[in-house]
């Protein structure tokens, strides 16, 4: 069965398998004694540091591990912001950063700091010139990830890095997708990375903080781990990871190459096979391995169900895929369709094969959700009779997407050319999906106005 979501997580790479057994034999001690076990243990922890160090290009003494991922995105900005309180409780992030990111900003502002957000293009990126404008005085900390999880556009941290040194502000970025691809680029000064997205184990992160940065850890520190993840290590684990990350950089270049050309064709032949989809990302400045695309009049959940149960293993950022009703905060910046949206990751090994076979299957699953949800016959779909109004309103409160779509995509061919369709919905995601659909369809967006149930957003029939 097809795996396509190493975004998420990606499989054990057969080196970190290898070097956990090894570590589980050798590394059980606790590093810090001084008998025999313990040195053996020191040995095999000061090798993964200098490994992970090398790896993202800092000394040695500047990294720590850590038990998650997200535990270093944590430790990292509260312990900058802590560090420089006295510049100021500012705190400049994209609107497009992963969860653990934003999480961080809206403790901070409970403690009475202040967020702000730069926003991001239609592919997902942001522009050294929009974090300028965001660095006013008192910003303690900037945030931004290397590459988006959900649609793999590479960020140029590089360029906003320079701004942020100019307006002496430390740049952390989030390198957890991007990381097994090769280094970051550029004069940040602050990193973190997820072990599981590159093929080492789960539960192990790493934190980077380079000389000069102001950094105080907070909560109780000890002595393990430079006081910045206090406790025992998990060692074959860390092992493992930094073994992992050193045996994936050496085939980056190569597994690049050929999976570049597999998401190519996915991108390409996607919109050719299945009507009524958006590809979203930046089709050239993106993660090799990575591509989102999401179809109109289908939901997110179905579709996700129907691809597992024909072997394909996906994720999406579908509102209708996950435990709320609000869509995901990355495809709501872009302005991007939201409803059934797919996101593959291929790991390293994918065949092309596979991807072939995946993209025999996808248009068969997409027409049997929509079939289901009564919307296979919209798409293009032109009435003989003449239109019935010049103006229709739609009562869409209580559907959820992407009902609230569909209905309107089978009245706009009601009205004439001029004429209007306002929907009154109380989805969340109509928000977002009711002007992705225009841009889609060629028509205009009038704009949204509350009502006393739900909110009303009207749209001008245009072809």
């Amino acid at each position: 069965m097809p795996y396509f979501d190493s975004a998420s997580a990606a499989p054990l790479h057969p080196v970190a398998r290898q070097a956990l057994q090894a570590a589980l034999d050798e590394g059980w001690a606790d590093p810090a004694r001084l008998y025999r076990e313990g040195r053996r243990a020191r040995l095999l922890l000061d090798a993964a540091r200098e490994a992970a160090a090398e790896a993202v290009g800092v000394r040695a003494d500047e990294l720590v591990f850590t038990p998650s991922g997200t535990h270093a995105v944590h430790t990292g900005v509260a312990g900058v912001l802590a560090g420089r309180r006295r510049v100021g409780g500012r705190l400049v992030v994209s609107a497009v950063e992963h969860s653990s990111v934003l999480h961080a900003a809206a403790a901070h502002e409970g403690r009475g700091g202040t967020v702000a957000e730069v926003p991001v293009d239609r592919s997902g990126a942001v522009t050294a010139a929009g974090y300028a404008a965001a660095l006013e005085p008192g910003t303690a900390l900037a945030c931004l990830q290397s590459a988006n999880h959900e649609v793999g556009t590479v960020q140029p941290v590089a360029e906003v890095a320079e701004v942020c040194a100019a307006a002496g502000v430390p740049l952390l970025v989030d390198a957890a997708q991007s990381l097994g691809w090769g280094p970051v680029e550029g004069a940040w000064s602050v990193l973190t990375g997820s072990a599981h997205k590159w093929g080492g184990p789960p539960g192990v992160g790493l934190l980077a903080v380079r000389k000069g940065v102001r950094f105080s850890p907070r909560g109780p520190a000890d002595e393990r781990e430079s006081g910045r993840s206090p406790g025992f290590v998990n060692l074959p684990a860390v092992v493992a990871a930094a073994a992992s990350l050193r045996a994936v950089r050496a085939e980056a270049g190569e597994e690049a190459a050929r999976l570049r050309v597999l998401v190519d064709r996915i991108r390409r032949r996607v919109a050719r096979l299945v009507p009524d989809v958006e590809v979203a990302g930046d089709p050239e400045r993106r993660l090799p391995h990575l591509v989102t695309f999401s179809c109109l009049y289908v939901d997110g959940e179905s579709l996700l169900h129907e691809l597992d149960r024909a072997g394909f293993s996906v994720s999406s950022g579908s509102s209708c895929t996950s435990s709320t009703l609000t869509p995901s905060h990355v495809l709501r910046a872009m302005g991007v369709l939201s409803e059934g949206n797919v996101r593959v990751s291929l790991p390293p090994g994918t065949t092309a094969g596979e991807v072939n076979a995946f993209l025999e299957v996808l248009p068969g699953v997409v027409a049997g959700v929509r079939e289901k949800l009564g919307a296979h016959s919209v798409p293009g779909a032109v009435p003989a009779a003449p239109p019935v109004a010049d103006s229709v309103e739609l009562d869409a409160l209580g559907l959820r997407c992407p009902q609230p779509v569909i209905e309107l995509a089978r009245a706009i061919v009601t009205v004439p050319v001029g004429g209007t369709v306002t929907v009154v919905s109380d989805d969340e995601v109509a928000r977002l999906d009711v002007p992705a659909w225009c841009a889609m369809r060629g028509h205009a967006y009038v704009g949204e106005a509350p009502r006393e149930v739900g909110v009303a957003y009207t749209v001008r029939r245009l072809v």
